[in-house]
């Protein structure tokens, strides 16, 4: 057998080092980036943070809520000494200012809520009394801290108050939450298909995923408004108008991620759950009455599409006769500027395939 000659001892040496070396902190790093375990640890910190900021958001603006600005309707003499005394009352009880707006007559006042711009009315007409009448389909806890609120200012004045609620809610709905978990299961279930689009239906092209987002738009939208409708009967909707409303916030929630899947790739999620459940959900008024929150997150929420969606669909639901076009503009325009981004950068969006004929070797191949 041939002895090994000082080459091969070298080159020996050379390997051994090579693959016995402790790996510098530099090549460690490059290896970990390289790895799945990058991504998964950066999951785990940002999963604990929107832990963190899911509950703090929801528990700012819906644990305490405040009153902060709420319009009045005020009927008869305000400047009457009772009525007066009694406005002060309110004021310093609520720790807020009622914004107030005088009325002719009571009929006139009804017709102000039923438009949604006022949230109560004071009938300050008969001199050794005040009527306040609230409604509870603008708004439950606004209406329930007034009804709370008043008798206790009038007894402090030595005035009775008769509280009465204008606009109820409906019977299957005693505290307003209906709409609000309507609206979010469109939001929520709008941007978790869009999810699963992406991971199941990968090869969709931008003009079938659009299609496909309307698909099942409707189809989720019919199924939600059915199931509180017809199934539960906690609300008794306009089925054509909420279905519609549902619909399209699905629609503007499924494109919201798809635009930002376009744009930030597998990191999608960070600004669509920002957008549209930290920021959105809070601020639309939809669990807590926009004039019991933060003044802030009252003038924003109506913008951002979950709150765009309760406004349509309450207002749909209870005060039918008077919906505003304002709601439906921002689901539209969210659902438009979303699509254009992404049909605009779909070269980016991680999907899709290729739709030019294979090349006569590769299909005998």
């Amino acid at each position: 057998m041939p002895e090994p000659s000082d080459d091969d001892h070298e080159h020996g040496a050379h390997d051994h080092g090579a693959h016995g070396r402790v790996p510098t902190r530099g090549e460690r790093w490059e290896d970990f980036k390289k790895s799945p375990f990058l991504p998964a640890t950066v999951l785990v910190f940002i999963l604990a943070a929107a832990a963190g900021l899911f509950a703090g958001s929801y528990t700012y603006t819906m644990a305490n809520p405040t009153p902060h600005r709420i319009p009045t309707a005020v009927v008869g003499a305000a400047n009457a000494e009772h009525g007066g005394a009694f406005l002060v009352g309110m004021e310093k009880a609520l720790n807020a200012s009622l914004e107030v707006h005088p009325y002719d007559s009571v009929a006139a006042a009804v017709e102000g809520v039923d438009q949604q711009k006022v949230f109560a009315i004071l009938d300050v007409r008969q001199g050794d009394r005040v009527g306040l009448e609230v409604s509870g389909a603008s708004g439950a806890s606004v209406a329930q801290v007034l009804a709370e609120t008043a008798p206790e200012v009038g007894a402090g004045l030595g005035v009775p108050v008769t509280v009465t609620d204008v606009r109820p809610l409906q019977k299957g709905d005693p505290r307003g939450l209906a709409i609000f978990y309507v609206s979010l299961a469109a939001v929520i279930i709008g941007f978790v298909g869009a999810i699963q689009l992406s991971v199941h239906a990968r090869a969709l092209n931008p003009l079938e995923r659009i299609a496909y987002t309307v698909a099942y738009a409707l189809l989720g939208a019919f199924v939600i408004a059915a199931v509180v409708d017809w199934w539960l009967g906690a609300l008794d909707l306009p089925f054509a108008q909420s279905w519609a409303i549902l619909a399209l916030t699905m629609f503007t929630s499924g494109m919201v991620f798809t635009m930002f899947n376009t744009l930030f790739g597998r990191w999608a999620m960070l600004p669509t759950w920002g957008l549209m459940v930290l920021l959105g959900n809070p601020s639309s008024g939809g669990a807590v009455s926009w004039p019991l929150l933060p003044s802030v997150l009252g003038r924003i929420g109506q913008w951002l599409p979950p709150g765009a969606s309760v406004n349509a669909q309450h207002t749909a639901v209870y005060f039918g006769g008077n919906q505003h076009v304002f709601p439906f503009l921002v689901l539209t325009a969210w659902a438009l500027v979303s699509c254009a981004i992404f049909w605009i950068w779909r070269h980016r969006h991680p999907g899709g395939r290729a739709t030019e004929p294979a090349h006569a070797g590769e299909a005998a191949a």
